[in-house]
């Protein structure tokens, strides 16, 4: 998997990816649920409950994936310290999360995340991507865009915003084939 991401990217991974600070990245299944809820509360206004996780992880047509702690985040108490979402349709696929804890934000997790889960998505026969992303969430646009990600439509008043408001959300679209 990690040959077609390199051939694919080449060199757009984000810091401490393929360093010391490169985190394990594995599946990840129902027994996940606590950790993502954990990370997901410290990560969106608005956070999912342990036992919708839960149900999402035990689902046949989700693929996720999950960050484990790197050498480098010695400080951190073990288990995940990010996830990455998708469901699953015929050939197309959403990203419906991706969180990383707020102490292992901006070490490249995010970007071995979808490092490891683009390709597994391809290999399970998605051809094209999509995910909604709030438009005001620069660094999470950056990195979609750094991993070939295009804006294709725009959802206004989509998220509830942490101050009671509504947000926009940007569509984004990756084909994968």
């Amino acid at each position: 998997m990690r040959n077609w991401f390199r051939k694919e990217f080449g060199k757009r991974v984000g810091k401490g990816v393929g360093t010391s600070a490169t985190p394990s990245i594995r599946r990840l299944g129902p027994q996940g649920g606590k950790a993502c809820a954990s990370i997901h509360a410290q990560s969106f206004p608005h956070p999912w409950s342990t036992e919708e996780f839960e149900s999402l992880l035990a689902a046949r047509d989700v693929i996720a994936h999950a960050a484990m702690r790197p050498a480098s985040l010695r400080h951190w108490a073990g288990g995940p310290v990010g996830f990455v979402l998708s469901r699953q349709a015929a050939d197309e696929a959403e990203i419906l999360t991706l969180a990383v804890a707020p102490g292992a934000r901006r070490r490249g997790i995010g970007a071995a995340l979808l490092a490891n889960h683009l390709p597994a998505l391809a290999a399970a026969g998605v051809r094209c991507l999509f995910l909604e992303v709030e438009a005001d969430n620069k660094a999470a646009i950056k990195l979609y865009q750094s991993f070939g990600f295009r804006q294709v439509g725009e959802r206004k008043a989509y998220y509830r915003a942490a101050d009671g408001g509504r947000a926009t959300a940007l569509v984004l679209r990756r084909d994968l084939a």
